[in-house]
C-alpha cells in the first residue's frame, strides 16, 4: 500500500491538536507549524496527483483489513483533483490569515483550520459512506469555532443559524444511510454499487427514499435553492478569510452527489434512475438566478462575495445535474474555476473591510485603492464567467454540454442573464466602493459594521502599516485562474479523463473490492 495516501488526513490531525496542546500560548509557533503543515499538504496532493494522473485508482485499506470490512481511502483522477485545490486554497487562506492578522483576533484559529482541513480531504479520500459523514461532522465541527473567530453579535447570530441548519442536514444524513444500510447491508461505496445493481424490482421503494434523501444532504452542503438560505448571512459575518476556506466546503456536496450518483446511483440503477436531473437541474437553474439576483441587491461587500458565490455553485451544478461525461468534465473544470475565484474575492473584500468598513457606498478613498481596485475588477470578472479569464471557458463548456438536453434553452438563458446580472452587479459595487469614493460630491457615511467589535484602523495607520503577505495570498490565487486559463486545454484533458473514470465505476469497484475477491 501506498502509505502516503493517508498523510493527507493524518499530518493536520497530528498538528492540530499539538498546536492547542503546546503552542496555545505562542503564536508566532502557531503560524509556523501551520504554514509547514499546509505547505506539506500541497506537496503531498501534488505527488498523490501525479501518482493518479495515469488512470489508477489507489486503495489504502486501514489496519490492513479489506474492503468492505474494513474502512479504505480510495485515490482516483477525482479525489486527486480535489485534494490538490483544497491545498491551494488552504495555502493562500494560511498566507492571508498571517499576514492580516486575523489568527490573533481569537483563539486556536490555526488549530482549527487544520481541523477543518483534516475534515475536507477526509472527505475526498473515504471509500466509505459512513466515513463520510464523519468527515462532514469534523470539518463542520472545526467550521463552527472558525465562523464565531474574532467575536461579534451579528457573527455569533450567523454561527447560531450555520449550526443548527448543518445539524438538521447531519441528522438528515444519518436517516438517509441507516436507510440505505437497512436495504444493502452495506456502506462501502464499492461494494454498495455492486449490491445495489443486485437488488430485486420489488426491493427498491426503500432504497430509492434513501437515495432522496441523500441528495437532500448533498443540496443543502451545496447550497441549493431552496436550501441556500444558510450561506449569505453565515458567509457575510464569518471573517473573510475563513469564508474564503468555506469556498471549498459547497463544493463537498457536488462532490457527493458526483460521486454517490455515478458510482452507487448510476444511470443504469432503475431506482433511481432521473433523479438527480429531475429534480437538481431546475434547482440549480434558480440557485444561479438567485444568487445573481442577490449579487445585484447586495448592500454589503461580504453579502456580494457570497451570492456571487451561490450563483458560482448553481452553473456548477446545472453541469452536474445534466448527468453525462461531458458535462460532469465541463463541471469539474467550473469547480476549480470557481472555488479559486470565490476564494479571491473574500479576500479582496477583506481587504476592503480592513481599511474603509464593508458597505457599498462611496466614501474617502482607501489606503492602497489602485492595487485593491485592480483585484476586485479582476476577480469581479472572474466570478461573472466574462472573457478572457476561466469562468468564461467553464461556462462555455457548461452550455455546449447541455446542447442535447431537453431544457438547453432555459440553462443557456439562464446562464446568460445570470452572467449579466453578475456583472451589473459587481460594476456597480465597483463604481461605489472605488470609483465614485474620489468624487466627493457621492461620498456619504457608511453603515455601520456587522460587528461592532470589529473596529477598523484608521486609512493613514493602514497605509503605514499593511503588510505584504495578504496581497501574495491575493495575487497567488489570481495566478492560479491565469494558469487554469493557459493550461485549459491539458485540463480539459484531465477532466474529460476524470469524468470518464466516474462513468465507468468498474475500475473504481475492482480497485476497491480486488482484495476481498481473491
Amino acid at each position: 500500500m501506498n502509505h502516503l495516501l493517508i498523510a493527507p488526513v493524518v499530518l493536520p490531525a497530528i498538528v492540530a491538536p499539538f498546536t492547542i496542546m503546546v503552542l496555545r500560548h505562542h503564536l508566532s509557533l502557531q503560524r509556523i507549524f501551520s504554514l509547514a503543515s499546509t505547505l506539506a499538504l500541497l506537496a503531498i496532493s501534488l505527488v498523490l496527483a501525479a501518482q493518479a494522473a495515469n488512470g489508477t485508482v489507489q486503495v489504502y485499506e486501514l489496519g490492513n483489513w479489506p474492503a468492505p470490512f474494513g474502512i479504505v481511502l480510495v485515490l482516483d483522477h477525482l479525489s486527486a483533483m480535489m485534494l490538490l485545490l483544497t491545498s491551494v486554497l488552504a495555502l493562500a487562506v494560511v498566507l492571508y490569515a498571517i499576514g492580516s492578522g486575523w489568527d490573533n483576533r481569537g483563539r486556536h484559529f490555526h488549530a482549527l483550520l487544520q481541523f477543518q482541513l483534516m475534515g475536507i480531504l477526509g472527505a475526498f479520500l473515504t471509500g466509505d459512506a459512513f466515513n463520510l459523514f464523519v468527515f462532514f461532522e469534523v470539518l463542520l465541527i472545526a467550521s463552527y469555532g472558525l465562523m464565531i473567530h474574532g467575536g461579534g453579535t451579528k457573527r455569533l447570530q450567523a454561527g447560531v443559524q450555520y449550526v443548527v441548519y448543518n445539524l438538521l442536514g447531519s441528522s438528515l444524513f444519518l436517516f438517509a444511510l441507516g436507510t440505505i444500510y437497512s436495504v444493502t447491508g452495506t456502506l462501502n461505496m464499492a461494494d454498495l454499487a455492486v449490491r445495489v445493481r443486485e437488488l430485486s424490482p420489488d426491493d427498491t421503494a426503500l432504497l430509492r427514499v434513501g437515495a432522496i434523501m441523500l441528495l437532500l444532504v448533498f443540496a443543502i452542503k451545496a447550497a441549493v435553492l431552496p436550501l441556500h438560505f444558510w450561506l449569505p448571512a453565515s458567509y457575510a459575518n464569518a471573517p473573510l478569510p475563513v469564508a474564503a476556506l468555506f469556498a471549498i466546503m459547497t463544493k463537498v456536496g457536488a462532490y457527493g452527489i458526483l460521486r454517490m450518483y455515478t458510482l452507487v446511483f448510476g444511470p443504469e440503477v432503475a431506482a433511481t434512475v432521473g433523479l438527480v436531473g429531475d429534480w437538481l437541474l431546475p434547482a440549480a437553474m434558480l440557485t444561479l438566478g438567485a444568487g445573481a439576483i442577490g449579487v445585484l441587491g447586495s448592500r454589503e461587500i461580504g453579502r456580494l462575495v457570497a451570492f456571487g458565490a451561490i450563483a458560482s455553485m448553481g452553473t456548477l451544478l446545472i453541469a452536474v445535474a445534466l448527468m453525462t461525461p461531458q458535462a460532469a468534465s465541463a463541471a469539474l473544470y467550473y469547480a476549480v474555476h470557481s472555488t479559486l475565484a470565490a476564494g479571491l474575492l473574500f479576500l479582496i473584500a477583506d481587504l476592503v473591510m480592513e481599511r474603509r468598513g464593508g458597505a457599498i457606498v462611496a466614501q474617502r478613498p482607501m489606503a492602497q485603492t489602485g492595487l485593491i481596485s485592480t483585484l476586485f475588477f479582476v476577480g469581479a470578472i472572474a466570478m461573472a464567467g466574462m472573457p478572457p479569464l476561466s469562468g468564461f471557458i467553464g461556462k462555455l463548456l457548461v452550455m455546449d454540454a447541455a446542447r442535447d438536453n431537453d431544457l438547453v434553452w432555459w440553462v443557456w438563458t439562464v446562464i446568460l442573464a445570470g452572467s449579466l446580472v453578475t456583472i451589473v452587479g459587481m460594476a456597480r459595487a465597483g463604481s461605489e466602493v472605488f470609483w465614485k469614493s474620489h468624487d466627493t460630491s457621492h461620498i456619504r457615511e457608511a453603515e455601520p459594521e456587522l460587528a461592532e467589535d470589529d473596529s477598523q484602523p484608521e486609512q493613514e495607520d493602514v497605509a503605514q502599516t499593511a503588510p505584504a503577505l495578504p496581497f501574495v495570498a491575493c495575487f497567488g490565487l489570481l495566478g492560479n485562474l491565469v494558469l487554469l486559463t493557459i493550461f485549459s486545454g491539458p485540463m480539459m484533458e484531465y477532466t474529460d479523463a476524470t469524468a470518464a473514470q466516474l462513468f465507468d465505476p468498474s475500475i473504481y469497484i475492482d480497485a476497491v473490492l480486488r482484495r476481498a475477491e481473491q
